[in-house]
């Protein structure tokens, strides 16, 4: 993903400093480097509360040189979570070729949190229907369109068809002409 190990390890020195400016028992102990922040593990002696961390969380921003950080447990970790500079889009084709095998009638939406490729299976018994819905420029027709294009990218056009309905028209150009699309699109 293009966020450097010597980047990681100097980010870690630096939150280790003002844990022990702090007088703070721990230590960072890897975390996860996603599209839009990076993630460090804490591992305290048992003896720190995590309401201590917590209110490092604007000092630990400082040093890192980050609008904010935020700090929370996991299970029985502390995470700290700060930005990264320059957020890293995800893309479709490079995420599709991470998976070795999209089940049938199956939407590759992009990444959780931890990472992994967030599928979406049409055919699973507790998925019935799909609602996408925000407020004005919250993604909506982007997801819609990410979601229509990989059930094209990864289905036969009979096992897929789509009708698409679109009131202001003009979310789903290109996918009108995808031989999987019945039809015009509707407004």
């Amino acid at each position: 993903m293009g966020y450097r190990r010597r980047t990681l390890e100097m980010q870690a020195d630096r939150i280790e400093a003002v844990l022990q400016r702090h007088r703070v028992q721990a230590h960072v102990d890897g975390g996860l480097v996603t599209p839009r922040f990076v993630r460090f593990r804490l591992v305290s002696d048992g003896t720190t509360r995590v309401n201590k961390i917590t209110g490092l969380a604007d000092e630990i921003a400082m040093e890192l040189d980050k609008r904010e950080a935020r700090v929370y447990r996991d299970g029985a970790a502390i995470q700290i979570e700060v930005p990264r500079g320059t957020p890293e889009p995800v893309r479709m084709l490079p995420l599709c070729d991470r998976l070795s095998l999209i089940p049938p009638v199956t939407a590759v939406l992009g990444l959780e949190q931890d990472g992994t490729p967030l599928l979406l299976r049409l055919p699973a018994p507790d998925v019935t229907h799909v609602l996408v819905v925000g407020t004005t420029g919250s993604g909506k027709t982007a997801l819609a369109r990410s979601l229509l294009v990989s059930l094209a990218m990864h289905n036969r056009q009979s096992q897929v068809q789509l009708v698409l309905i679109d009131p202001k028209g003009r979310g789903f150009g290109p996918i009108a002409r995808m031989p999987h699309t019945l039809g015009s699109v509707a407004s």
